[in-house]
């Protein structure tokens, strides 16, 4: 999740029903939850969310998402009365440049974006300016089945805590995806790769940023460049270009071995998969861990395409779902996004055939048919576990810094 590029600028950045249908529907796996809190009020909004429509901005720009979200619309209308529209973006910088626009224009009630997906600087915007519902995450029902104790992504959005006020639905890890039959020994850290990339020119590239998986890409470089990496976790500063320096130094010697010499990158993570696949280089790159095994089944990608991961670990991050302060109806959107983290929902989402995006539930805390529910699901070839190191992402800061000195070194007439 995958999300697309989050542009929006941190210049001012300083520094009952709802374990069930109205009438009880069995399903495998459940919606059955570890704890119930507050039933009565969530009765209540359950009542309230019924007839109700959600207007969900969601990035469009993967078929599985979309049949997923689709999927979620039918249930939701099944079981809670909750109309789901996906409002598709190529960017969700364009809804949230529409939230803030309705702001600024005074249209405090009744806004036209009711749940969004987001993570990164689009939440430090939002939140920072106050214009984010909340916080409402810990009154959903099924709250208590998330995994932020293992996984502390789960309640910080690069770097910065939540505190209630978006909900963690998926979680992803950086993977590179190559051709097992042009790439014999798969490179394991920054160094081997850029020898591979010397020793076949022509043969990697990386999408451009400030596109999302290019900016990422770069951010995923840097920190498996860097041993002691608790600066990033702080806003950029001063030491910016000392703490950068080995990255530029990384490729400065990589792009003139690039696929079209380093003069053109692919405009995007799909216009890179499609290079793959076309034979054109031996490399794609990714934030879904099934994304490999998915091209393989569709023949998108040859079946010895394989997944990889540096031995430094993965960046990781979790992507998230939010409510404008102006929603039209925070009641359904609070509905929607209890169902998008039950079992049910979450067993579909990591389902390889439907997305296969890495679910936020805590397993040992699900019934028996959930968890086996979720360990029947089959994994392709080109699919990597969620085990590893992991590589936090950075600041929010530290991702417009990261482009805009690429912009200059690279793309700057």
């Amino acid at each position: 999740m995958q999300q697309s590029r989050r542009s929006i600028l941190l210049a001012s950045f300083a520094v009952a029903l709802a374990w069930g249908a109205a009438a009880p529907v069995i399903a495998s796996p459940s919606e059955s939850v570890a704890a119930r809190p507050s039933a009565q009020e969530w009765s209540a909004t359950l009542r309230a969310a019924r007839g109700q429509t959600v207007y969900f901005n969601a990035w469009a720009g993967d078929e599985g998402v979309n049949r997923y979200i689709a999927w979620a619309a039918v249930e939701l209308r099944k079981r809670y009365g909750v109309e789901l529209v996906h409002v598709k973006v190529n960017d969700i910088a364009e809804a949230v440049t529409r939230i803030q626009a309705e702001h600024a224009a005074g249209r405090d009630r009744d806004g036209s974006v009711d749940l969004l997906w987001i993570n990164g600087e689009n939440f430090a915007s939002l939140r920072q300016a106050n214009l984010l519902h909340g916080p409402w995450t810990q009154t959903l029902p099924n709250f208590p089945l998330l995994n932020a104790a293992a996984n502390p992504t789960l309640l910080r959005d690069f770097t910065l805590p939540t505190d209630g006020f978006e909900l963690p639905w998926g979680t992803s890890r950086f993977t590179f995806f190559y051709d097992s039959a042009a790439v014999r020994s798969a490179p394991s850290d920054p160094s081997a790769l850029l020898t591979w990339i010397r020793a076949h020119p022509g043969r990697f590239t990386y999408p451009q940023p400030p596109q999302f998986h290019g900016t990422s890409f770069l951010k995923q470089m840097l920190l498996a460049m860097t041993p002691d990496r608790e600066r990033f976790r702080t806003p950029v500063a001063a030491d910016f270009e000392t703490r950068t320096a080995p990255l530029w130094r990384w490729l400065d010697a990589a792009h003139p071995y690039l696929w079209r010499k380093g003069r053109n990158f692919p405009a995007s993570g799909p216009a890179q998969r499609r290079l793959l696949g076309d034979g054109d280089v031996d490399w794609a790159m990714g934030f879904n861990a099934a994304e490999g095994s998915r091209a393989i089944a569709s023949a998108e990608f040859p079946a010895s395409v394989r997944a990889l991961r540096l031995s430094a670990g993965a960046l990781t991050n979790s992507h998230f779902l939010a409510i404008p302060y102006n929603a039209r109806q925070p009641a359904a959107a609070r509905v929607t996004a209890n169902f998008l983290i039950s079992p049910l929902a979450q067993a579909r989402k990591s389902d390889e055939s439907q997305w296969g995006d890495a679910s936020v539930l805590a397993l040992p805390k699900l019934t028996a048919v959930d968890r086996a529910a979720f360990a029947a699901l089959p994994r392709g070839p080109a699919t990597l576990s969620d085990t590893g190191p992991v590589l936090d992402e950075p600041h929010p800061s530290w991702t417009q810094a990261l482009e805009q000195a690429w912009i200059r070194r690279y793309r700057a007439p």
